[in-house]
């Protein structure tokens, strides 16, 4: 920990020896780097208030323990630091980096709410972690002792994993079966790697694999393995597949080429980050370079797409959304950073239809706010005679997602599901009305967070494990 007062890192490095032998120069970089962060870090968690009714830690979703971590970090405890962290976030460097703190733990920050602006806690929980990996404090995952039960989980996103990283602990056999040919559902294949760097989230699925939990990738439940298979190799089994299915938008022209969902433009974006071949970017399908892109939506995958776009090489990104900017569900952050990066938001603008094949132009109506609607928010109402065409290369869909047919998809009426497709779960538990049976995550609450999925995927990993231990003591009592 420097003692020193804070200096700026160009400052710092102006200072260093400048004859010395490139590997001692190089080495010498590191420490200064290495404290400079400390540095900045401590600074940031210095400035919690240590309030007697943290906000912060009941805003967040994992209940996360901020105050006593932020102290630790303060006063340069940082191994002790991320070791509370970790405790009660499977994947705090994740989390770090994709939560909206904005709307979670530091938009209820009291020093935000006092006008002094917010605590970065994102930012040092990444910190702390990222550096736990650095020094090797991460230890592996070493079962207290093995048990004979086994859990096959349905998906390998946040709430699967986070599922398995608790069961396999506790000496769980761990089976998890996805579709894609990489673990991390959307944080492998959704989030853009300037957000979430790729290496991060398999990082951490090398740490399941050492641990012994077993992955079966490229793997569809109902065609390649069925769900009652499933759950005849397993003692239970967790449902945590996250909900894919696009909402679409009607129109005129709304078939056109030229027109694409943006799970798949994402996943293109991504999968162009590890290397693969992928046809569509080849083409130009679902490449943003050179084009006009219109992007429909106002949630964080839209800022997603927007941002990717300009990293394309787009040669403009407008994002339409039909209510204004006070109520859009995205990031207010995200929408910072975005216009910063050169999108154009067209706020209560609404798509009425297409123009072209391929895609020449998105027939835009504009809105005003109205009535507030179930959710509390204003209701967008159309302002008559107010069509034009904004024109567009690329359209990209980002209005959300909604469960696929699971029931269907797997050949189970007896699965439970909602009105709206969701399974339908105990709150906490995830114990769905067959038996052994859980669920957890999007497919549970509809599009969510990814720290909702961990939360999730904790919870039920305690509500198995407590199930095992219950039925062991009574197959012992008889």
């Amino acid at each position: 920990m420097a003692k020193q007062p804070m200096l700026r890192f160009v400052d710092m490095a102006r200072d260093m020896p400048t004859k010395r032998a490139a590997q001692d120069r190089s080495h010498d970089f590191d420490e200064i780097y290495a404290e400079y962060a400390d540095a900045k870090a401590a600074e940031q968690a210095s400035r919690c208030s240590q309030c007697g009714v943290p906000y912060c830690q009941t805003h967040c979703p994992l209940h996360n323990n901020i105050p006593d971590w932020l102290l630790m970090t303060a006063t340069g405890r940082l191994k002790e630091a991320y070791e509370l962290s970790q405790s009660t976030n499977t994947f705090p460097e994740i989390c770090g980096r994709i939560c909206p703190q904005d709307r979670l733990c530091e938009g209820n920050c009291v020093i935000e709410q006092s006008g002094h602006g917010t605590v970065t806690i994102g930012a040092v929980e990444k910190y702390i972690t990222d550096t736990a990996w650095e020094r090797g404090w991460v230890e592996e995952i070493v079962p207290r002792a093995e048990r004979g039960e086994s859990v096959g989980i349905i998906g390998a996103g946040p709430g699967g994993l986070a599922a398995a990283d608790v069961l396999r602990r506790a000496g769980v056999q761990v089976t998890v079966y996805d579709r894609h040919d990489r673990a991390g559902g959307l944080l492998t294949y959704g989030i853009p790697s300037f957000k979430l760097e790729k290496d991060v989230v398999l990082r951490r699925v090398g740490q399941l694999e050492r641990a012994g939990v077993k992955f079966v990738l490229n793997c569809n439940v109902g065609e390649d393995i069925s769900f009652q298979a499933i759950r005849g190799q397993h003692d239970a089994v967790l449902v945590a597949t996250g909900v894919y299915k696009s909402r679409e938008l009607g129109g005129p022209g709304a078939g056109a080429s030229g027109i694409v969902r943006a799970i798949d433009y994402l996943t293109a974006s991504n999968r162009i980050g590890f290397g693969d071949e992928v046809k569509e970017f080849d083409d130009g399908t679902l490449n943003a370079k050179g084009k006009k892109v219109v992007v429909i939506g106002g949630g964080d995958t839209a800022m997603d797409c927007v941002r990717t776009a300009i990293r394309q090489g787009a040669t403009s990104v407008k994002c339409l959304y039909r209510r204004d900017r006070a109520n859009m569900p995205g990031s207010q952050r995200e929408v910072a950073n975005a216009e910063e990066e050169g999108v154009k938001f067209v706020w209560l603008s609404n798509p009425k239809g297409f123009s072209g094949d391929p895609v020449t132009g998105v027939v835009v109506q504009k809105m005003r706010l109205g009535e507030p609607d179930v959710t509390g928010r204003q209701s967008p109402e159309p302002i008559e005679g107010s069509e034009y065409t904004e024109d567009a290369d690329l359209v990209i869909k980002a209005l959300g997602f909604e469960p696929e047919d699971l029931p269907t998809l797997w050949g189970e009426d007896a699965l439970p599901v909602t009105r709206w497709g969701t399974v339908m779960a105990e709150f906490n538990t995830g114990a769905t009305s067959l038996a052994d049976v859980y669920a957890v995550g999007d497919i549970v609450r509809g599009a969510s967070l990814v720290v909702w999925a961990i939360r999730d995927g904790r919870d039920a990993a305690s509500a198995i494990l407590k199930a095992f231990d219950e039925q062991g003591a009574q197959v012992a009592a008889e």
